[in-house]
């Protein structure tokens, strides 16, 4: 009897013919995902750019700007598959933001405040937002009380990794936030952003994002409404 031994380029071409049919594609988050929305978070977080290190604590960053939705509302929060099961995109939001802010309250901030009691040792960088901006903000979420909540009581978060940035996804995954607040009937949403980041700025724009009332230029802050059709 023959023993049957593999063909080491016929299992890298069909190695490779697999990864070619796999076609990156948006879904609903999962709770095993939580590890890369902390991780897409970090390597996004300097203006777009990777964070790493920049911080005394990697985990300080996903611990402000994305854990707290995925853990509030997970049913908001949307990722980009790379058709491996691996998120490589995200957008996470929330449909009432002063809800949130009473939930961070009581729920987010004395677990933040365990995790992160005060600044680590310094790391050789020096970001505009400090490492005690970032302590503050995790136990502030009275930042995100903006005047026009009113009108846009929902906000959000959106970061891509490199390879999937300039394909759509971006735009897609407004979409499909936005669409998913419709059905909720919330009429409106905003976000805030680094006003380096001009990247983004355009792709807002591009989007029908317009400046609030209270968006200064240090800290521009955009709105736009979801589609949802108002009560008669």
């Amino acid at each position: 009897m023959h023993e049957q031994t593999s063909d080491p380029a016929s299992d890298v071409a069909s190695a490779e013919a697999a990864a070619e049919s796999r076609h990156p594609f948006i879904r609903g988050y999962r709770a095993e995902d939580r590890a890369d929305v902390a991780r897409i978070c970090l390597l996004t977080a300097a203006g777009g750019s990777d964070a790493t290190g920049v911080y005394s604590d990697d985990s300080l960053m996903p611990d402000v700007f994305a854990l707290p939705y995925v853990t509030y509302d997970p049913e908001l929060a949307f990722v980009v598959d790379d058709g491996s099961g691996r998120a490589a995109g995200y957008i996470i939001g929330v449909a009432d933001t002063a809800a949130f802010i009473d939930w961070w309250k009581r729920e987010w901030t004395p677990g933040f405040t365990a995790r992160h009691p005060s600044p680590g040792p310094a790391t050789g960088h020096a970001p505009a937002f400090t490492e005690a901006d970032l302590l503050k903000a995790g136990v502030d979420p009275e930042r995100m009380r903006i005047a026009e909540l009113g009108e846009y009581p929902a906000h959000l978060h959106i970061d891509l990794l490199p390879e999937l940035q300039g394909k759509g996804f971006g735009r897609r995954l407004v979409d499909t936030l936005r669409a998913a607040l419709a059905e909720r009937g919330v009429a409106g949403l905003h976000l805030g952003m680094d006003a380096n980041n001009t990247n983004a700025r355009a792709f807002y724009d591009r989007l029908g994002f317009h400046e609030l009332a209270s968006s200064r230029p240090t800290s521009p802050l955009l709105g736009i409404a979801t589609g949802a059709v108002p009560p008669a």
